[in-house]
């Protein structure tokens, strides 16, 4: 209330707010609409602003910004709710949820003109014309616009077809009507009246009520049969069994649910934006269909984007539908409308569809998000591991360990070190194993944990979010032992491998858990790369520390051969067998006479010089 107390004109508004609905307008000091809000009393809500501390920091913000503040009362909060979307979009204030609606899917347009054309367009023209869509899903569109073809020979000319011009002459007919398209209205060949019945039936098409047009065509197809009238009534059915096959594929539910809205949201916290999905279902099919993203400003909840959603979607398409099915409760109300959560049923396969349809185009955003910010997914996907083990934080810092040996001799370890997702190979470290001896995995891992976050708090450097060990139980429990030693408390956790020697599950906590994770999923396949990341470190370490002793052991020990000598060596003769059975001569050539004698000496040889 600090600011009502300094600010006595907008006291003097606030405290002479109706208690009525309306929509209420902030402005700031430049005399700018920085929010739109709508209420069911105005007093009530409008004072709450200002009558408590705010969690959201953009909330205390645009608080601190309202200089002055208008209203609208309206008769009921269905008023309110439109006013207020309606308001939003035409100033698009600063602190309201953004409409982020830049794609112009095309429509179908029903011309207003003799002989009217039908035809695809994502241009609307307000000169009487009939628009139906738009249509998100093109190919939905385009094989509604196929069977339109099929059922209706339509003109697709641009002719000025006034009855004067066609009684004059001025056109002749296309190819178009030579192959069967069209009937030939420019020459007189088919009347308007006979023009608009056709086009009258694709209106009916369009707007989803292909079951009538279906049930008109089969009463026209009996009349004419009893007529005798067989070679048109066989037309007609073709034309039925068309709508028939149109509307079999296109049913998604029992027919007998007609003119019905259907509503879901879903949120994607990381950028701030709820995406809404509205499905407008029409004898059982669905007629038109659009999913949009709202950007939120001031942590506006779930309910509100829905209700604003509604909204917007019932006034684009000139929704009457009375009844709405959603997912939860909006907390609107509108004249005549029933809101269902459906739990079973027809309607509850209609919502799922309608979520299904959401978290695909949630799904699609984030892909493209994914191209242009990498580093965005990788966050993503920590976080989401976060969740999941339930961490404090999420472990930009991964370091996972690995032992081998072959059955304990030349034991090493490697240590590979992930930031935010992504290998740091620069911070990789490779360890000899030096105070166990044998094959044991466990001490050869505490000695290696021990070494290395000993060294790191003596050094003060950076300790990871998470340890994860290649290995189950026993590995965790050798790591979390030399942790308790030391006195540090970071997270543990084991990635236990199948038969096949792949990645099988993830385990953690103290006694550890299996944790549920499915594979095939980003996250998982994230794992799974850390896991042979690490053992294709640790073993290529330990094969050049056995490759090295098994070549080059015995050249090792042998005093006055140093390392320039010992690769001429190995150079030239490829292994110690044929350096051993080399002439002093030939061992002369490569590393001169004196060394040449000291390798004689070493390998029990008389001296070639001193035979001499």
């Amino acid at each position: 209330m600090d600011i009502l107390k300094n600010n006595p004109y907008l006291a003097g508004i606030v405290h002479n707010l109706p208690e009525s609905p309306g929509i209420y307008q902030y402005l700031n000091a430049e005399g700018t609409i920085i929010y739109v809000g709508k209420a069911k009393s105005l007093k009530r809500r409008v004072s709450s602003y200002f009558n408590r501390e705010h969690e959201s920091g953009k909330t205390r913000l645009l608080v601190s910004k309202i200089a002055d503040i208008r209203y609208i009362v309206v008769n009921t909060e269905e008023d309110a709710l439109l006013l207020e979307n309606n308001l939003i979009k035409k100033y698009k204030p600063r602190y309201n949820v953004l409409l982020k609606d830049d794609k112009t899917y095309p429509s179908i347009c029903v011309q207003n003109e003799p002989f009217p054309r039908v035809f695809r367009t994502r241009k609307i023209v307000r000169n009487g014309s009939t628009y139906f869509g738009p249509y998100s899903h093109i190919p939905s569109m385009l094989a509604v616009l196929d069977l339109i073809k099929h059922l209706y020979p339509l003109r697709t000319c641009h002719y000025n077809l006034l009855p004067e011009n066609i009684r004059a002459g001025k056109f002749r007919v296309c190819l178009e009507y030579h192959i069967h398209n069209c009937a030939g209205p420019c020459v007189g060949k088919q009347t308007e009246e006979e023009y608009l019945q056709n086009i009258a039936q694709v209106k009916e098409i369009l707007k989803g009520n292909t079951q009538q047009v279906e049930r008109m065509l089969y009463r026209q197809m009996q009349e004419l049969a009893e007529e005798m009238r067989f070679e048109e009534a066989q037309r007609v059915k073709e034309k039925y069994l068309l709508v028939e096959a149109y509307r079999s594929k296109s049913e998604v539910v029992n027919s007998a649910l007609h003119n019905i809205d259907v509503f879901s949201i879903e949120e994607n916290e990381e950028q701030s934006s709820a995406y809404v999905n509205y499905l407008h279902i029409t004898n059982g099919a669905i007629n038109q269909a659009f999913t949009f993203e709202y950007k939120k400003r001031l942590n506006e909840s779930l309910e509100e984007l829905l209700a604003l959603g509604i909204a917007e979607m019932r006034e684009r398409y000139r929704s009457r539908s009375h009844e709405i099915i959603v997912p939860f409760d909006p907390g609107i109300e509108l004249k005549d409308v029933v809101f269902t959560i459906p739990q079973r049923g027809d309607k509850k396969k209609l919502l799922d569809l309608s979520l299904l349809n959401v978290k695909q185009y949630k799904a699609d955003r984030l892909k493209q998000s994914d191209k242009l910010n990498p580093e965005q997914r990788s966050l993503r996907l920590l976080k989401e591991f976060q969740q999941m083990l339930h961490l404090d934080r999420p472990p930009l810092r991964i370091e996972c360990f690995d032992n081998s040996n072959t059955q304990g001799s030349d034991p090493v370890a490697g240590c590979v070190v992930f930031l935010k997702g992504k290998a740091a190979k620069q911070e990789y470290r490779k360890y000899n194993i030096k105070t166990v001896s044998g094959p044991d995995d466990y001490a050869s891992m505490q000695e290696v944990v021990r070494r290395r976050y000993t060294h790191a708090l003596e050094d003060g450097s950076p300790l990871p979010d998470l340890i994860i060990t290649d290995g189950g139980k026993g590995q965790m429990s050798a790591v979390k032992e030399v942790l308790d030693e030391l006195g540090v408390n970071i997270p543990i956790a084991g990635l236990a491998k199948d038969d096949r020697h792949r990645t099988n599950e993830l385990l953690y906590g103290f006694p550890p858990q299996v944790i549920g994770m499915k594979q095939g999923t980003p996250l998982f396949r994230l794992l799974t790369y850390i896991q042979d990341e690490v053992h294709r470190y640790a073993i290529s370490f330990h094969r050049q520390k056995r490759s090295k002793r098994q070549v080059a052991s015995e050249l090792d020990g042998i005093r006055g051969i140093g390392p320039k000598a010992k690769a001429d060596l190995l150079r030239e003769f490829k292994s110690v067998k044929r350096i051993r059975e080399a002439t002093f001569d030939a061992l002369a050539a490569v590393v001169g006479q004196a060394k040449a004698r000291v390798l004689e000496e070493h390998f029990g040889k008389e001296t070639q010089g001193e035979k001499a």
